[in-house]
């Protein structure tokens, strides 16, 4: 495959991807016996990691977790790779990627026998970090660990630099797959036309999907439904709907995602009855509707303002003995308090939690923007309550929001607590933050009332 510019070259892959590329070969392990003999026990070793391992588990932070393994190493403690593992794994969770290298190069000098679970695990952790660099670095030192670097690893990268936006870079490194030593599989490929789609480039897909077959690698139902959902998004329907029937005539079944699809491409168009045709049609195919095929209605509905007729559709599922999920809840609440109906969505919540769902933060912070925007201050305090006792918490405009209502209502002992509770979890507002509270509080007070409320906050966040 060729790139989308050739004369582009980067100079830093030149100093990566073509030092050191070639992957190590796979020893054949010795046989172990399938059965472990009467009275054999497991070595000290690996009974000595399993504390460790739980204690940084538990840790709070990176800092609780660092310490714990340097007075781990003064008792004399001889970690193994899973105690490696595990305080890798927390510290990439904490971001703490200083302290990640600290202890890349402690594993290294050690001589450690790693997994390449764990380098696809900081691949993805860099990835959402924006540290693009430091995820194809660490795939060339892979090998540094006594470890043996296969397609896995390669698609992981190749997925990170295409989310990233490195997609020259990422189509560099897919093209010297082979010769690297890695035996390309669909995925891969995936990911590739993944990228071309999401730049708009259908040509440039289609060409990655030509090669596919070229080189007798089966796409995969990803594969259909990466092409079928970038031809529903763009109108182009009928295409989408070939391109189903061509899969079943390669022996590839649609699933729930591939319906799911066509059901938004054809509602996308106005064709909201095919949409709903489309749900009796899969279930001929064999192809059972999930939550996600009722979701597509429901969203339809939703847009067109037919919130009951989106809640009839919750009921059907529950009719067929069906679970909805936290999206499929979230997809009522967020149409409800759009339409101004914050204490119907309210509703909802409790139906949800009776019925075993739990809320994630989108639930909660969709609830109190809608109790924000009709006014009612006391009713968006209570639901972040509840929030924060799930352990969630909302984005600073929501806080700000809020304060500003409860300021204006003359609730001074809320607005303190919202701003206390975002004082513990280390959310400030800025001066900026600040001015623009003051301005929104104060818009409107004839007799300035509202304006000594804020003197009043202020000074009691103060004290």
């Amino acid at each position: 495959m060729i790139l989308s510019n050739p004369t582009k070259t980067h100079h830093f892959w030149r100093h990566t991807f073509f030092q050191q590329y070639r992957t190590l070969p796979f020893n054949k392990p010795k046989a172990k016996p399938r059965h472990r003999r009467k009275g054999h026990k497991t070595s000290s070793r690996n009974r000595n990691d399993a504390p460790f391992v739980n204690h940084v588990k538990e840790a709070r932070d990176p800092v609780e977790a660092l310490t714990l393994f340097h007075e781990y190493l003064q008792r004399g403690f001889k970690p193994d790779y899973p105690s490696y593992a595990a305080l890798l794994y927390k510290l990439a969770r904490c971001q703490d990627f200083g302290a990640v290298e600290e202890v890349l190069r402690y594993v290294e000098d050690k001589n450690v026998h790693c997994q390449e679970t764990i380098f696809i695990a900081l691949f993805q952790h860099y990835g959402k970090a924006q540290l693009v660099h430091k995820a194809v670095e660490l795939f060339n030192r892979m090998t540094r660990f006594n470890c043996v670097r296969t397609s896995q690893s390669l698609n992981s990268l190749l997925n990170v630099l295409v989310d990233n936006g490195w997609f020259l870079e990422a189509n560099e490194l897919f093209d010297k797959g082979y010769e690297m030593g890695f035996r390309l599989n669909s995925v891969a490929f995936n990911v590739m036309i993944k990228g071309w789609l999401e730049k708009g480039e259908w040509e440039q897909a289609s060409k990655v999907f030509d090669e596919m077959l070229e080189r007798k690698v089966e796409p995969s139902v990803v594969t259909y439904n990466s092409l079928i959902g970038y031809l529903c998004r763009n109108g182009e329907l009928d295409k989408a709907k070939g391109l189903l029937e061509d899969m079943i005539k390669k022996g590839k079944l649609p699933n729930a995602i591939t319906f799911a699809l066509l059901m938004e491409g054809s509602c996308l168009i106005g064709e909201h009855n095919e949409a709903k045709k489309m749900m009796f049609d899969m279930e001929y195919r064999g192809c059972k509707p999930t939550v996600v095929n009722f979701g597509v209605l429901m969203s339809d509905l939703g847009k067109r303002g037919k919130i009951d007729e989106a809640k009839s559709v919750l009921h059907e599922m529950k009719k067929r003995h069906m679970k909805p999920d936290v999206v499929t809840y979230n997809i009522l609440i967020n149409y409800l308090c759009k339409e101004g109906r914050a204490a119907d969505a309210y509703e909802v919540l409790f139906e949800m939690q009776v019925g075993g769902c739990e809320a994630n933060a989108a639930t909660y912070r969709m609830l109190v923007d809608g109790f924000c925007r009709v006014g009612d201050f006391e009713g968006g305090l209570k639901v972040l309550n509840a929030m924060l006792s799930s352990g969630h918490f909302p984005r600073v405009e929501t806080f700000r929001s809020l304060v500003v209502g409860l300021v204006k209502s003359g609730n001074l002992d809320g607005a303190c607590f919202v701003l206390e509770e975002m004082e513990k979890r280390q959310m400030m507002f800025c001066p900026d933050d600040w001015e623009a509270l003051v301005m929104e509080s104060c818009r409107g007070d004839e007799n300035g009332s509202v304006g000594e409320r804020v003197n009043e906050l202020v000074l009691a966040m103060e004290a």
